[in-house]
């Protein structure tokens, strides 16, 4: 980010739901005005209702952000699902230097956003006693262990006693905060002794619920039983009819939130009111304005367009799994990616950082070990050409690239990881203030198994050539054994396009029996990985070296010359002098070798010419003998 404008980093989760959709707009739309950088550290949390786990495991990467980075702090504990998760957050953020505020929930040490739930709540509940005069009236709670649903019931009960009811009023049902126990409550409330006249509900989806249960049973809403909601969420206002609510201002606490962490930075010693009222909105569901069918077939047609942009962007996520399921490497992630990655909307820039090890591995290569508290880009999308990438690795303590421009810029980091296994981070930094859709989360969950599928392969790929290694290669020196100094030698000879110089050497240890009966084959071991070691030093110029067995070795020489053949002989000798006084041994390393250079084509046969050089080497070793006596 560019260091000119403060930097506010919002901890939070679930943003691209339906509910928590709103919010990043709101945030949005409030730093531009405030001119500030914002950075979400936004979490996926639990997957569908039962897959807690992949949640489990974001923390992993939000316990290692350095906290120094930002100029201010937004704790937005309400969407976290993962049991402990904001224990372990709040945590990480006590140990901030900078100023942290926490927008939906009371954090001890935190500077507080002071929402008026139970005021927002009571206007809702009197708005039935007093404007309709409702006095049969029930209530759905949240499940009782949440304190949003512990509040809100309280705060029914207080106006049912203020008002002269029973503390209960018709009668109270626990509900789920979701969708599932509409039927359920509908059969409790209509069973009761007197059926209620209205329903106050703990948020909008269970009125939703239960608005669509009571229509089953052929109640009317608001006709015969009146029902409001609370949260102000954008499925209330789109149902039909449209739920009667209580908004929480989210643009409103944005702009307090932010505006005290600015003031806060610059040492500003004026605080902002942090108290906040919802605002009530009394609409269809308890009967205060009729809907205008003219606008709700509007309505209506929108939803279409909504469901046929859904149904494309679906289509597209199907294309790219198929893709992904192709690569190989990096750069065809890199590659799907870019021309594939328009389901989510429109963006400026994308990250995908992976973490690199004290070697320099990548987290996607098999052999990597464990973070650096660094990351190299995997993929560098900058539309816009904002973004300083000069840098070839980040780390914690700046995971945003620097821009190079001074307007402000908002960017979500999200955690890329498989299971237990974190490869890194995204961030990504949307083109206009709404958030992504849904198929974000998507992509990065494809890319987390396809970085999981590369390095499975990178592994049965290493363990592959590890084997095929085993097979061509000799243990004792390293070097090609007979069948990989076979199969590579060949392989040359039908490489050759036209007829050109080759040469074969066969090389013989003298004197190896001698060392093994005077000092043992364990120095007659040593001796061959020294005859091996010279050998290996010579082939600088595309020799292929091999141990045919024992003490023999192979050498093919492809594209040779006379120059080169008698570089390498006085190498061999040469090295074979340096070896003996250096090694401070009591046996001398001496080899034979026998060298035949010949024109040939691809038809050329190996045997052949290793025949003749074998020969020559013999003859060679028998010259050595006769100059001995």
């Amino acid at each position: 980010m560019t260091e000119k404008l403060k930097t506010i980093a919002i901890f939070g989760c679930s943003y691209s739901s339906l509910y928590r959709q709103s919010l990043p707009a709101a945030f949005n739309e409030a730093a531009q005005e405030l001119n500030v950088n914002l950075v979400f550290i936004n979490s996926l949390g639990k997957i569908g209702g039962k897959n807690a786990q992949y949640g489990d495991y974001e923390f992993d990467l939000i316990e290692f952000i350095d906290l120094d980075q930002f100029d201010g702090i937004i704790y937005d504990g309400e969407g976290y699902n993962i049991d402990g998760i904001t224990e372990k957050i709040i945590h990480k953020l006590r140990g901030a230097k900078c100023p942290v505020v926490s927008m939906s929930s009371y954090v001890e040490g935190f500077y507080n956003i002071d929402f008026d739930d139970a005021g927002g709540m009571r206007q809702l509940i009197e708005h039935m006693t007093d404007y309709h005069h409702f006095t049969k009236i029930g209530f759905m709670s949240g499940y009782l262990t949440h304190p949003d649903a512990q509040l809100r019931l309280r705060v029914f009960n207080e106006v049912m006693e203020k008002r002269g009811f029973p503390k209960n009023g018709a009668g109270v049902f626990e509900g789920d905060f979701w969708f599932h126990k509409g039927e359920e409550a509908a059969d409790y409330f209509l069973s009761l002794p007197e059926r209620p006249e209205a329903i106050i509900c703990a948020n909008d989806y269970m009125a939703i619920s239960l608005i669509s249960a009571l229509k089953e049973r052929g109640i009317n809403v608001p006709e015969d039983i009146a029902v409001s909601g609370y949260d102000g969420s954008i499925e209330g206002r789109e149902y039909v009819p449209h739920i009667t609510t209580a908004t929480r201002a989210r643009y409103e606490i944005a702009y307090k939130c932010i505006q005290l962490l600015k003031g806060l930075s610059d040492e500003q010693n004026v605080m902002p009111d942090l108290h906040i009222v919802p605002t009530s909105i009394f609409t269809h569901s308890c009967g205060c304005h009729p809907l205008d069918y003219v606008q709700e077939t509007e309505n209506i047609n929108k939803i279409h367009a909504i469901n046929r942009s859904m149904t494309y962007a679906l289509y597209e996520a199907e294309s790219s799994v198929l893709k992904l399921n192709k690569i190989n490497d990096l750069n065809g992630l890199a590659e799907v990616f870019k021309t594939d990655s328009s389901n989510f909307g429109k963006f400026n820039a994308f990250f995908l950082m992976l973490h690199v090890d004290k070697n320099g591995r990548l987290s996607s290569e098999s052999d990597y070990t464990d973070p650096s508290g660094k990351f190299m880009p995997a993929i560098w999308i900058d539309k816009n050409n904002e973004y300083d990438c000069s840098p070839l690795t980040f780390d914690f303590s700046s995971m945003v690239p620097k821009t190079k421009s001074n307007k402000p810029h908002t960017i979500y980091i999200m955690s890329v990881h498989c299971a237990e296994r974190m490869f890194g981070y995204a961030a990504i930094e949307m083109a206009e203030k709404d958030v992504f859709s849904e198929f974000y989360n998507v992509w990065l969950l494809n890319i987390a198994m396809t970085l999981e599928t590369l390095m499975k392969n990178d592994r049965i790929n290493k363990l592959i050539c590890s084997l095929e290694n085993l097979s061509i290669k000799d243990v004792l020196t390293g070097m090609l054994n007979r069948r990989g100094f076979d199969d590579m030698s060949r392989e040359a000879i039908r490489a050759i396009e036209k007829k050109c110089t080759v040469c074969t050497m066969v090389i013989d240890m003298d004197g190896l029996k001698h060392i093994n009966d005077d000092y043992g084959h364990h120095e007659g071991d040593c001796a061959i990985k020294g005859a091996a070691d010279i050998i290996t030093r010579c082939c600088d110029s595309g020799e292929i070296a091999g141990r045919a067995g024992g003490d023999e070795f192979y050498i093919f020489a492809p594209d040779y010359t006379e120059e080169k053949l008698e570089r390498f002989t006085e190498r061999l000798n040469d090295l074979c002098e340096s070896f003996n006084g250096y090694s401070k041994k009591p046996y001398s390393v001496s080899l034979s070798c026998g060298t035949y250079l010949v024109e040939t084509d691809a038809t050329g046969r190996l045997e052949d010419f290793l025949k003749i050089s074998d020969a020559r080497m013999y003859e060679t070793k028998k010259a050595k003998r006769n100059i001995r006596k």
